[in-house]
């Protein structure tokens, strides 16, 4: 969730990169502090905002289990939002969050149309919310044309700073996540201006997985979980793998790596 520390001076960037760090952790409550940190010391920065909003929805998409191999590989689920969600106060303080985001980053565009930090903010706000729209609010229609809207600054983003690579996430997860909708469903939604394609999906992801910045070890989560619906074993293993030395406290990565190394392949696969 950054494009690299071009964006911010070293020590600014160090804050954002530990609370990262201690969100990838799930311990969610010290990711806060750190960006609560970073928000007072820099207010006019809309990372910092980005940074927090993100911290919250990981935190609601680990407690809805999304990001795990039974979640991802049900196309019902996957498609359709998760089965009877759970509401909390969190939710309002992620929408709240995001929405101040978006509208600190869109008065600076105003201003300065191409300034990259602006643009990331913008593209992160916008695929957050599409994400709680489709997965957990189950507002499809209106997460769609999010979608669009956060491949439109995604791309302009990448021609201002080609090295905004954590963008390709946000490429990434909109062309797979469509290019999995039936085929009938992409058909009518291309009048619309909103495309998908898994394969182009899964490179970009890859880009982001290898070349990101704050957002890489989430790129490398959705990646895995792609490959593992691709049937692409070895590469999720891999992943997973670079994950658990990584984050080695996080529980989710350690199961799902113990998943693979017994059976080669993941449990619940429903197609």
């Amino acid at each position: 969730m950054g494009c690299g520390p071009a964006l911010a001076a070293p020590r600014q960037a160090a804050t954002l990169q530990a609370g990262f760090t201690e969100m990838y952790e799930l311990r969610f409550s010290t990711a806060r502090a750190s960006f609560d940190s970073y928000i007072q010391e820099h207010p006019k920065d809309p990372m910092g905002e980005a940074s927090l909003a993100a911290g919250y929805l990981f935190e609601e998409f680990n407690k809805q289990g999304i990001l795990t191999p039974a979640f991802f590989l049900n196309d019902k689920k996957l498609l359709g939002g998760v089965p009877n969600p759970q509401h909390d106060a969190a939710q309002a303080d992620f929408l709240q969050v995001d929405d101040k985001a978006r509208e600190m980053a869109e008065a600076i565009l105003k201003t300065s149309p191409r300034d990259p930090n602006a643009l990331l903010v913008l593209t992160l706000a916008n695929g957050m919310q599409a994400d709680y729209d489709a997965l957990i609010a189950k507002q499809h229609i209106s997460s769609l044309l999010l979608l669009r809207q956060t491949q439109q600054s995604a791309r302009l983003l990448l021609l201002v700073n080609p090295n905004a690579n954590d963008a390709y996430l946000a490429l990434g997860a909109a062309n797979y996540i469509i290019g999995c909708l039936p085929s009938y469903k992409r058909f009518f939604l291309s009048f619309a201006g909103i495309q998908g394609n898994r394969a182009l999906g899964m490179q970009q992801l890859k880009l982001a997985s290898e070349s990101g910045h704050y957002l890489k070890p989430f790129a490398k989560v959705l990646l895995a979980l792609a490959a593992l619906r691709e049937r692409q074993p070895r590469l999720a293993r891999s992943l997973l793998g670079q994950l658990h030395q990584e984050f080695p406290q996080n529980p989710e990565f350690t199961q799902e790596l113990a998943n693979l190394d017994r059976s080669g392949e993941p449990a619940n696969l429903s197609r």
